[in-house]
């Protein structure tokens, strides 16, 4: 109890004492990318008109995308309007989990996201090289399909979050031996954001179902593994993991309800913290244990063979539990 009311004063919700003790015997921790490394603030970095010219395919995008609220469709969104841009109301939207959304706009049939939504289609040639351009700058791709033909490519980067990098530092100072990323965007893009917050593993293009099979192996390699993240994709991976951690800030309900702790100011300097708090939560625990059995096991035989009256057996037993309360009382004070 004195370790979750810590934990609350620094920004920590932590849904159970046993979630708690679960933090400090971690080996390994993975993120998501998007909202959780990353501030999710996503921005347009390049437009790239294959057929037609950039205003017509930012209106056509931003139609589309104005039905989602996804980080990456608002941003398009976002930028559109930047440019004073206008458009009318997108119908028959349909969201493809991981991979885009496809809908009916002036007429047409428009799919808009990343290369496995055309999976099976001839992507044109300039189209790719394109893509590929801008993927190895690190920047997330939107492909945009009009009844079948391709017109162009939208490119997005979002940027880490500040204290992303010393947070990664500490934890690998508290004994995390491996931080890994699990996200739906391309290699190339998570390994840009890896390389720049010092994050040990890369796992691409995962639909949520992959995320919970990625959660099973690392559990089989590691042992003890926490996930965290922020949106509903990565839900049912939180729930796979020994500990789920969600950013309370922007997270969704469907985050919340399922992570065991929530890191309330978005803020994931306050990970380390927990880390480290249930450690020493953990090692008072120990401490208060021994206290209680020894004087226990001191006082059993003492008592039967006469070496000290009944009387002081309560009294000694008693300022055991004094001890014991004090000693976790402790906690209230923790600093890191």
């Amino acid at each position: 109890m004195s370790g979750i009311a810590r934990a609350a004063r620094g920004g920590v919700l932590i849904k159970g004492g046993v979630h708690l003790e679960n933090l400090g015997v971690l080996t390994a921790i993975a993120f998501d990318k998007t909202g959780t490394l990353t501030v999710g603030k996503p921005k347009v970095t390049d437009v790239v008109a294959i057929s037609g010219d950039e205003a017509q395919l930012l209106t056509l995008a931003a139609a589309v995308e104005s039905r989602s609220a996804h980080p990456l469709a608002q941003a398009v969104v976002t930028e559109a309007k930047g440019r004073g841009l206008s458009w009318g109301e997108a119908g028959e939207v349909e969201a493809v989990t991981g991979k885009g959304v496809r809908a009916t706009f002036d007429g047409k049939k428009i799919a808009i996201g990343n290369a496995k939504l055309f999976d099976g289609e001839s992507i044109p040639q300039a189209v790719q090289q394109h893509a590929e351009r801008l993927q190895t700058e690190g920047k997330t791709i939107m492909l945009i399909q009009a009844d079948g033909q391709f017109l162009g490519v939208l490119a997005l980067a979002d940027t880490p979050r500040e204290a992303v990098k010393q947070a990664l530092e500490r934890l690998h100072q508290l004994g995390i031996s491996k931080t890994i990323m699990l996200t739906g965007d391309n290699e190339r893009v998570g390994r840009a954001i890896a390389d720049a917050v010092g994050l040990d593993e890369v796992k691409a293009g995962l639909l949520p179902e992959d995320k919970v099979k990625a959660m099973e192996e690392l559990g089989q390699r590691y042992g003890q593994v926490a996930m965290v993240g922020d949106g509903v994709n990565d839900a049912p991976a939180m729930a796979r993991a020994t500990v789920g951690i969600a950013m309370g800030g922007a997270g969704t309900d469907v985050a919340l309800e399922t992570a065991d702790v929530a890191l309330m100011a978005d803020d994931l300097s306050k990970l380390p913290f927990a880390v480290a708090l249930s450690r020493a939560s953990r090692r008072i625990i120990r401490q208060n244990l021994y206290v209680s059995l020894g004087v226990v096991a001191l006082l059993i035989p003492a008592t039967l063979f006469g070496w000290a009256g009944i009387g002081v057996a309560v009294l000694v037993h008693e300022g055991s539990t004094l001890v014991v309360v004090i000693n976790a009382l402790r906690l209230l004070a923790y600093k890191e």
